[in-house]
């Protein structure tokens, strides 16, 4: 049975010993379906995998890979993009001006040269070219990319004053609106292939920082899943907070685009971090056909909070329950910003009375790159561990950081962990944007993908245990005095640990704000 004609469970497996309709929620969450989203055209490498996958395990399956390494996260997007034949949709809620974003952004406008259709949808905080100066360059650089005739770009929740006088005078006027942020993340191409996770488009989301990289995780899909993921693009794309960037009514001729990208091209042919990167557009066949030998097959849905007139239908934080608590045996989570409430708490001890193993990765306080997250986190330490859960908290310096998190030749003075991902009795697996906490929960847009595959929730099991390893994480337990200990393979510690004093400092400063404001 597929998930896409099916209410929402944890396991949905045709062998599944205790039944699909056995486990059912009695009100099911469902995707409000988009009406924009077209058929995939035949022909091309995505048609070809998929159609392998589809003899291989059935016309309801997709095929799964997580990208486990920023240099993959990077290198993939890449493939899709200049493998695309016909369509690309593109939603993100940073999109910066650095390397990373620099070097995408040149290969969507190569494709929408050779007649692809593209479509941009960015959050409005940071709009595009997050890096180039002022409100008024930003805006500039993004009609500039809308004014290619193949690629249109919208902003999500935006400003309606543009300036940076303007925008703070209409934050502080109008602070519900412009406090929630698209939050979602994800990249479709022929309405056949996907990438969704917590990635944003950037250096240090793709391994090419110098001071910090994350740690962090997607998940390619091949094959229907990329349909929904395209109906959760057009949710957001139709949606009456999408604005369209000619809308700003900012002319730029052909010729000045032509020279902007030739200037591009230079900067990104000067960029030290893209030594092992190709700046034009490359032939990705042979490497694209090989993943047919290391898919995961399986089922899979995407969902999404819901953009309405006046704000967000919140679903995801349902979504996330429907999935965990059922399990029968183990729940792993590996999840960035960690802030609970007390019917988490009560949820999870009762998952633990029925013998559930709990394991809970987040980040420390050193590994944080918001210590205002560790503020609030840090008061469920106690709670969570009483609850039955095993605890875990990133090392800044994990020995995973030359593995995953940089991108040679870049080696990043720490590393924090930025995924978010879920896996139940090993069995289903969850990879999206959604942290879980308040800002997640209630203000951002949220989205993600479920993925009913034993081969990819043990693949992703494995990734989550090896992170929680001596080397990469320190375990938080109680001591023999009853006060926490944090213990790695070097040493213990009677307090949470940190990189410096004005981590501390921080840390302190940010306990007397709301935690929803993070």
């Amino acid at each position: 049975m597929s998930l896409r004609n099916a209410p929402l469970t944890p396991l949905g497996m045709a062998d599944d010993p205790e039944g699909f309709a056995t486990r059912a929620r009695k009100d099911p969450v469902e995707l409000t379906a988009a009406h924009g989203a077209l058929p995939p055209d035949p022909g091309g490498v995505f048609a070809e995998l998929e159609s392998a996958i589809h003899a291989d395990a059935g016309v309801a399956a997709s095929g799964f890979m997580l990208l486990d390494r920023n240099e993959d996260g990077l290198r993939l997007r890449l493939a899709l993009i200049d493998s695309a034949r016909h369509t690309i949709d593109a939603q993100y809620y940073i999109w910066y001006g650095d390397a990373a974003g620099d070097l995408l952004m040149k290969r969507l406008l190569d494709a929408a040269d050779r007649g692809v259709r593209v479509r941009l949808l960015v959050d409005d905080l940071s709009t595009m070219f997050a890096d180039s100066g002022t409100r008024r360059v930003r805006d500039c650089a993004a009609a500039l990319v809308d004014s290619h005739p193949n690629l249109k770009v919208r902003l999500f929740n935006s400003w309606t004053r543009r300036s940076k006088a303007g925008r703070v005078a209409e934050m502080l006027g109008d602070m519900r609106r412009l406090n929630r942020r698209m939050h979602n993340k994800v990249l479709v191409v022929d309405y056949r292939a996907t990438i969704v996770g917590g990635r944003n488009v950037g250096d240090a989301y793709m391994g090419l920082h110098s001071t910090f990289n994350f740690h962090d995780l997607d998940v390619l899909g091949i094959g229907p899943v990329a349909r929904d993921a395209a109906a959760a693009f057009d949710t957001y794309w139709d949606s009456a907070q999408a604005l369209p960037v000619a809308a700003l009514k900012l002319a730029v001729p052909a010729a000045e685009r032509a020279e902007k990208v030739e200037i591009l091209k230079r900067r990104l042919a000067t960029a030290p971090a893209l030594v092992r990167f190709d700046i034009e557009p490359r032939d990705w066949l042979e490497e694209l056909r090989a993943l047919r030998g290391v898919l995961h097959t399986g089922t899979g849905r995407v969902f999404a909070d819901v953009p309405e007139a006046d704000g967000i239908r919140h679903q995801m934080r349902e979504v996330i329950h429907d999935i965990a608590e059922p399990a029968r045996h183990e729940l792993l989570i590996s999840n960035a910003y960690l802030i609970p409430t007390q019917q988490t708490i009560d949820t999870l001890r009762a998952m633990h009375g029925r013998q559930v193993r709990l394991r809970v990765l987040t980040n420390s306080l050193a590994s944080h790159d918001v210590p205002a997250v560790n503020s609030h986190y840090k008061k469920w330490r106690e709670s969570l561990l009483k609850s039955g859960v095993e605890l875990y908290e990133m090392r800044h310096d994990a020995a995973i950081q030359p593995l995953v998190a940089d991108t040679a030749p870049a080696r990043a003075e720490f590393m924090g962990l930025h995924a978010k991902c879920m896996v139940v009795d090993r069995e289903v697996a969850f990879i999206g944007s959604m942290n879980f906490d308040p800002r997640s929960r209630k203000t951002n847009s949220e989205m993600g993908m479920v993925i009913e595959s034993r081969a990819l929730a043990q693949a992703l099991a494995q990734i989550i245990e090896r992170d929680m390893q001596p080397a990469n994480s320190w375990r938080v337990t109680f001591g023999e005095t009853g006060r926490l200990q944090w213990a790695d393979d070097r040493q213990v510690l009677m307090r949470q640990p940190a990189r410096n004093g004005w981590q501390r400092a921080a840390d302190l400063f940010f306990m007397v704000f709301p935690d929803h404001l993070y």
